[in-house]
């Protein structure tokens, strides 16, 4: 049952606020100033916080970022009365969810808190879906379609966000790894383009790919792609079917010279964004290994 904190040094809004959560077959506790509600969610972190602005000790947009900065998962509604709309703005600004005025506090109330439970319940189901997960693995397997690897990693990124795999940050880390080991795949392995043709001509390198990708033996060549999902690790291995290459031979991404130059960057982003990256012998396949947020290194 979702949990809300009522957070006003009214009794009447408070009662107000109250009898809509009950109706709505959530629970309510209830605290009469900022410092107090604080001082409640420590101790039992509620699901949502629905708040006054204008209250003693500590006022809504204190309490806001507090919350946002202490218990960044708890959404916040706020109340607001004629008069305190520039606070309401900076709340919201400061990371508050929705807000209702209190003139039509039982409408309003109702309709604010369907929507964030909504959206709760839905996050609930994701967190008890990566619980049964023990293990999936897909396989894929990419030619030279133009959009096939934006397609295969909006795809595998979805995958991480269905279930809170880790934050937005780390999701685009990610998805920018995946790309780049394709791309390279494709490009370095199946169609062997030399990253030197880049520094020399801009149309030389493009040109080259899509002149090799009619000729044999490019033109039969395939990338595959390997998606392993635990609860609390990602595996990605990417495979292609060119000639390989000695890793250890790779430009140092460290050295300033290396930074501005096309060979070299992509490994260095994967080696970046990723917790664990390997390279079998021959050079023609790479395994990437994400660890969820807040899983132990293994």
């Amino acid at each position: 049952m979702t949990s809300i904190l009522v957070v006003d040094d009214s009794a009447l809004d408070r009662r107000i606020a109250g009898e809509v959560i009950e109706q709505k077959g959530a629970t309510a506790t209830y605290a009469e100033n900022g410092q107090e509600a604080l001082d409640k969610i420590e101790r039992d972190e509620p699901d949502v916080v629905l708040t006054d602005l204008q209250m003693p000790e500590m006022d809504g947009l204190q309490l806001v970022e507090r919350i946002r900065k202490d218990h960044p998962r708890v959404p916040v509604i706020l109340m607001t009365a004629y008069g305190s709309e520039d606070v309401a703005l900076a709340a919201l600004k400061a990371g508050a969810a929705s807000y209702v005025p209190k003139k039509n506090l039982k409408q309003e109330l109702d309709e604010a808190l369907w929507t964030v439970m909504s959206a709760i319940e839905a996050r609930q189901h994701r967190e008890q879906v990566r619980e049964f997960l023990e293990r999936s693995e897909s396989h894929f397997v990419l030619g030279y379609e133009t959009d096939g690897p934006t397609a295969l990693v909006g795809h595998l990124q979805d995958g991480l966000a269905q279930l809170d795999f880790c934050d937005e940050l780390d999701l685009f880390r990610v998805s920018t790894a995946l790309a780049e080991a394709i791309r390279n795949a494709i490009d370095h392995g199946n169609l062997e383009l030399d990253s030197a043709l880049r520094e020399q001509d801009d149309h030389a390198y493009p040109r080259l790919g899509r002149d090799r990708e009619q000729q044999q033996p490019y033109r039969d060549r395939r990338v595959y792609v390997t998606a392993k999902l635990t609860a609390s690790e990602a595996t990605y291995v990417v495979r292609d079917e060119g000639s390989g290459f000695d890793p250890s031979q790779l430009p140092d991404p460290k050295d300033p010279e290396n930074l501005v130059k096309a060979s070299g960057r992509g490994v260095m982003l994967i080696r970046t964004f990723m917790d664990h990256v390997t390279f079998n012998k021959i050079g023609n396949e790479i395994t990437m290994v994400k660890r969820r947020t807040g899983s132990p290194p293994t």
